[in-house]
Parts: structure tokens; C-alpha cells; sequence
């Protein structure tokens, strides 16, 4: 039997976690093996590296790279090529536009090799949109390239999916979001805002990326919804701030809007009003640090207006959500047929509290 090989492309704000977490639950999630690949030789980075070594996973850089990462104290054991040709599955985790230019230059190349390859939520358009829970149900054995999406419409899914389209499909009426994001992520030293900054609206129709990926997600499940959102940074570091707005044609009520939160197991709710406390549990309580539920709701902020109109705040688990899609993909392309059994193995990580 082949063995199941996992690799990562990236070692930032998603890759990093995504292969500590892979190499510490392997078994339970039925992979044999984790490689990673980093591209840059750089001497501050060689103590994270080492440490993910020390959990088992195995490096693979650039061909012409080899020397300079032995220069500062690293043993690759791949080059990118070989690596990619000998994995099951191949996760690229690198920035922006980066996982497209990968696509082209190295995993069209193995295609015939490898299950499946998987982006993250800024390479749109690398393969079909995909998140844990949402549409799971669309994603067939053509599906070899797919996109996960980002961990803001993760949230937004999450939300639209529970309070409105779990009673039918076509109970949303329209749906609108303010995505307040955290300045960067605490790992990252750039692009910190000073103040807080408001985005521009680039999409006629959906506004910010946000509701127009969300809408992208429900178009593979021959949903059109009507989503638009807006979105701004703020300066702190400590997750994302998502208020929501829902108008949906059957009425309810507070008391039915929670049941239905309660009924999903991917939705937290806590009495938290801050991201620093929220933050500070999923470093504490999370696996690896980080919860991994696709929404935190503020229970104590839904409001339902006229028993059609749910309002309220949450907050985004940054990279939590996306790498538990990313997870379920893989094991998806891995374990077809038992791919959920091995899923369900993460079960203590998700809260119903927080």
C-alpha cells in the first residue's frame, strides 16, 4: 500500500500550525508521513524549522537552495520536485498569488501523482471554493484542485448557512456583513495600522472579497445569494470582529436563533465581549494554540428585529477555521469513504463555549 504522504508548501500564519498540528494528530487522521517546504534560508527562521523537524516533519527546499540552508545549521532531505512527487497530497500555504504561480510552474507537473492540492482563501480561481460543513456534499473525485476559503468567509458561511439556510434554501432574503479586522496577524511585524482604516468597496455588488467569496462558496451548491459586506482594519492584533445582519422570510425568534447555534457543532458561543479574552482561551484551551470552530458569537448581541431581522457580533478564529478545512480536505483526498470518522477525532478541540 502507497504510503500517504501530506506536504506543505509555507511555513507563515497557516502553515506553521497546519504542520505541527498534522504531525502530532497523524495517526488518529490516518497520514503517514509530513513534509514541508520553506523558501527562504533565513537564520531567524532555522529555530522553527528545527522544532517542526523535531515533530517528525521533513524538509524540502529549492535545488539551489540545498547549500545555503546547510550554511545555517539545516539538512533538507527533498528538493521541491521531489517532494511534490512523492506526496499524496500537497497543501500550499504560501502569500498572495504565490499558490497560482505554484500551480503553473510545479503542480501541474504532477498530476497525475498526486490526489489533490489544496490553496488558501487569496488564490481565487486556484480550484473549486471549498469549506468544511458548507459544501462538503459538492466536492466529487474531479475536484483535484481546491480552494480554501478565507477565514473571514469561513465566518460569513458559517453564519448564513445556520441562522438562515438550515430552515430552506431559499430562506435568506439578503444578507450584510462588517468585517473589522485585526491589523495583522501577532506573528507578522509589517502592515500594522496605526489607526483604524476603513476599505474601499471594490465589488459593484458584494462589496469587499468577503461576500463576494461567500457568494462563491454557495454558487458550487447552485445557490445566488444576495451578500454584501464591508470591512476595515483596526490596530490590534487579536482576531477579526465580524457584525452581522440576516433578513430571512420565515419568522423566529432569539430563542430559536440560538437553537439553531447550539446545534452546530463548528459555532461557539461565549459572554466574552473581547477579542483578547477569546484569543487568550483558544491559545490556552485550542489545539496548537488555536480554536478551531469557524465562528465565535457574542450571544449576549443577537438581536432579532421585527421576526425577520438577526443582528449581532462575532468574531473570525483567524486561521483556525481555514486550517480545519484545509484538514478535511486532506483527509477527504486521503480516506474517501472514511475521511468523516477521522474528522470527528478533533472533536474534543471544538467548544461550545468559550
Amino acid at each position: 500500500m502507497d504510503r500517504k504522504v501530506v506536504h506543505i508548501v509555507g511555513t507563515g500564519t497557516i502553515g506553521e500550525p497546519l504542520i505541527g498540528i498534522l504531525c502530532e494528530q497523524k495517526s488518529n487522521l490516518g497520514i503517514d508521513e509530513i513534509t514541508f517546504h520553506k523558501h527562504s534560508p533565513l537564520t531567524k527562521d532555522a529555530p522553527k524549522i528545527k522544532n517542526l523537524i523535531s515533530k517528525g516533519a521533513r524538509l524540502s527546499v529549492l535545488e539551489d537552495r540545498v547549500e545555503s540552508f546547510k550554511e545555517i545549521g539545516l539538512d533538507p532531505e527533498f528538493t521541491m520536485d521531489e517532494a511534490i512527487s512523492r506526496s499524496s497530497v500537497v497543501i500550499d500555504c504560501t502569500p498572495s498569488g504565490h499558490g497560482h504561480s505554484n500551480k503553473e510552474n510545479f503542480y501541474s507537473k504532477y498530476t497525475d501523482k498526486v490526489k489533490g492540492f489544496l490553496a488558501q482563501g487569496s488564490e481565487n480561481g486556484f480550484g473549486k471554493k471549498y469549506a468544511r460543513g458548507i459544501n462538503d456534499h459538492v466536492i466529487n473525485s474531479e475536484d483535484q484542485f481546491l480552494q480554501v476559503v478565507s477565514c473571514n468567509t469561513h465566518n460569513i458561511a458559517c453564519l448564513v448557512n445556520t441562522i438562515a439556510l438550515s430552515i430552506s434554501p431559499d430562506n435568506l432574503v439578503d444578507g450584510k456583513f462588517v468585517c473589522i479586522r485585526r491589523s495583522n496577524d501577532i506573528s507578522q511585524t509589517g502592515s500594522f495600522v496605526p489607526a483604524p482604516t476603513v476599505n474601499n468597496h471594490g465589488h459593484p455588488v458584494y462589496g469587499t472579497h468577503h461576500a463576494e467569496d461567500a457568494a462563491g462558496l454557495f454558487k458550487t451548491m447552485n445557490l445566488d445569494l444576495d451578500l454584501f459586506s464591508s470591512a476595515m482594519k483596526v490596530n490590534s492584533q487579536y482576531m477579526h470582529t465580524v457584525w452581522f445582519n440576516l433578513k430571512v422570510k420565515e419568522p423566529t425568534s432569539k430563542d430559536k436563533v440560538i437553537d439553531l447555534l447550539k446545534g452546530n457543532d463548528r459555532i461557539a458561543l461565549t459572554e466574552h465581549h473581547s477579542t483578547n479574552e477569546v484569543f487568550s482561551f483558544g491559545r490556552d484551551q485550542g489545539l496548537y494554540g488555536r480554536i478551531l470552530n469557524q465562528t465565535v458569537i457574542v450571544e449576549e448581541s443577537i438581536n432579532v428585529r421585527n421576526d425577520h431581522e438577526i443582528s449581532g457580533f462575532c468574531f473570525t478564529p483567524q486561521d483556525g477555521n481555514s486550517i480545519l478545512s484545509s484538514i478535511a480536505a486532506t483527509v477527504r483526498f486521503l480516506n474517501p469513504h472514511s475521511y468523516q470518522d477521522k474528522i470527528n477525532t478533533l472533536g474534543p478541540f471544538f467548544f461550545d463555549r468559550v
